[in-house]
């Protein structure tokens, strides 16, 4: 390790401990000597200087807090001597400039992506179940298992081994620790698919369309006909109760409303109408794998790289995400913009203290004052029932280094890169322009990964410093290590490494383009992500009512 401690920014007044420091320990950093009266753990932070009750904090460049009484050189940063405080933020103007970085080594890569009729390109291609109503749920799973498990998508079979194995030894009365998970990696998770060119079937269970407001279901409608209308959907199967609030036409008038062009396999089944539960999964299955056979004929074709839209997400931040992990993706992040492509960076309640940078790299008025209205009314939403941004991080992050919300956001914010925010979506919009697009999503993993997808992300790159097994249905989700111990412990969930950022071994560029080679491959079907080889299907939709 080259360094034991890192100053992000050399206005700040607080340095990062990139391992453990002792009590009482003398660091020499740049030109300055600090003894430490306290033990920082690494991806903790150190005060630079003696600081007043009531002072700011700078990291990052900008202000993260103020101190809730009078600390020394050397003194640990702790939730105790520290509040979240973040700078107002307002439109200045629009000056910015950019560069794009230098991708002449790129100008001929392509990925080879499922080509749509709307000239969209898919990095996969799904056939989608979407229930109008949670009535509708319970068929979905019957329906999921039937499928799932005959026509190679299943990946649990090693854990039914393992009940059966448990369930053998308790009726032959032998001890139960003689079974243990070491056996399960013996069982393969691989299965040979019927279709080799459907890469999954895919259910968006949820727990809408019909008790709550009418908003509500609404927002659900645009939510599902986003889904619907994602290039790496390839058919879609619906099922109606009947009665419910979101109505079948009302679905359909939505996807054509947002894709006029609309043309893909789209099944609709409405239980009220049916003769019985029976006919209705079975008819439903039988549709289906007609249409399995269509899609089927679909092939991947080359496609230049600025076809991909991509989704940056933190979760499950330390202390390190906002100096290996997001910044190497921010960095890939420059390298896609200046090659044609789209990324949406979303998770408004961690862009808190990050505003004005966003606002001041806007293209023009309207795109700034679009983020301040959004950011603001959600802001003031939050603080309306009792809470606020400054409430974001939670006990994990703030263990490991993540004292408030400005903080985390500073850090969150560099996944987005460099390049000019082109254009501002609220929940479900779709990207249309090629370049940096802020979505208004929560901040929560799953919630905001929804929103992504639904504003177009056809892969999502998740960077994660203590580790979430998050992933999206129909949107490839690539896990991405802010340090080499939790990439070695959660291998199975990790797809990519950037402690050697931290260890010194490789630079932010350096791993902002392994990061472009891993998606270029993952588009193409090459390499699949750990989170797809679990069916990590998460879905929630973001529920801007309350339920009646």
């Amino acid at each position: 390790m080259k360094n034991i401690v890192l100053k992000i920014h050399e206005r700040d007044n607080v340095i990062v401990a990139l391992a453990d420091l002792e009590k009482g320990s003398e660091i020499s950093f740049e030109g300055q000597h600090y003894k430490l009266v306290d033990r920082i753990p690494a991806k903790h932070k150190f005060y630079t200087a003696d600081i007043q009750k009531g002072d700011e904090v700078i990291m990052y460049g900008v202000l993260v807090g103020r101190v809730q009484r009078d600390v020394v050189l050397g003194e640990l940063m702790t939730t105790e001597n520290l509040k979240h405080a973040a700078d107002p933020y307002s439109y200045r103007g629009s000056t910015f400039q950019w560069t794009p970085l230098d991708v002449s080594k790129y100008a001929n890569r392509t990925f080879n992506g499922y080509a749509r009729k709307d000239g969209r390109v898919g990095t996969a291609n799904y056939w989608l179940f979407i229930p109008t109503v949670f009535c509708e749920n319970r068929n979905l799973d019957v329906i999921r298992e039937a499928m799932h498990n005959e026509l190679g998508y299943a990946v649990t079979d090693k854990y039914k081994r393992f009940a059966k194995a448990l369930k053998s030894a308790y009726e032959k009365g032998e001890s139960l620790d003689i079974v243990n998970t070491q056996s399960l990696h013996d069982i393969p998770q691989q299965y040979e698919r019927l279709f080799e060119h459907v890469d999954g079937i895919k259910f968006l269970n949820h727990q809408g369309g019909c008790g709550g407001t009418r908003q509500d279901s609404a927002t659900l409608g645009e939510l599902l006909a986003a889904y619907a209308d994602h290039p790496n959907v390839g058919g879609i199967t619906v099922l109606s109760l009947g009665c419910q609030h979101l109505q079948s036409a009302e679905f359909i008038a939505t996807i054509k409303k947002r894709n006029p062009t609309f043309d893909k396999p789209l099944l609709m089944f409405e239980q009220q109408t049916s003769k019985s539960e029976e006919q209705l999964i079975q008819e439903a299955i039988v549709e289906t794998f007609k249409g399995l056979v269509e899609i089927n004929n679909m092939r991947r074709t080359p496609s230049p790289l600025n076809h991909l839209t991509v989704g940056v997400k933190c979760g499950g931040s330390d202390g390190f995400s906002g100096i290996s992990a997001n910044p190497a993706v921010g960095y890939f992040s420059d390298l896609l913009v200046s090659l044609g492509g789209k990324i949406l960076l979303a998770e408004f309640p961690e862009l808190c203290g990050a505003e004005q940078e966003l606002i001041d790299r806007s293209i023009n008025k309207d795109t700034a004052e679009k983020f301040i209205r959004l950011m603001s009314t959600y802001s003031d939403e939050a603080i309306r029932v009792g809470s606020g941004f400054h409430m974001n991080p939670s006990p994990g992050n703030i263990k490991d280094g993540l004292i408030t919300d400005a903080i985390k956001s500073a850090g969150a914010a560099k996944k987005g890169g460099t390049s000019p925010v082109v254009d501002v979506l609220d929940y479900t919009e779709p990207a249309t322009k090629s370049g940096l697009s802020l979505v208004c999503t929560p901040g929560n993993d799953v919630e905001a990964t929804t929103g992504k997808a639904a504003s177009g992300a056809t892969l999502i790159l998740f960077t994660t410093g203590l580790g979430t097994p998050t992933g999206n249905p129909v949107c490839p989700t690539i896990k991405v290590s802010t340090n080499t111990m939790l990439a070695k412990r959660m291998k199975d969930i990790i797809d990519i490494d950037c402690g050697p950022i931290v260890e010194g071994e490789k630079t932010i560029e350096q791993m902002g383009e392994e990061i472009l080679e891993y998606c270029i491959k993952a588009a193409s079907g090459e390499i699949i992500p750990k989170s797809v080889q679990l069916n990590q299907d998460d879905f929630i939709p973001w529920k801007r009512g309350v339920s009646l």
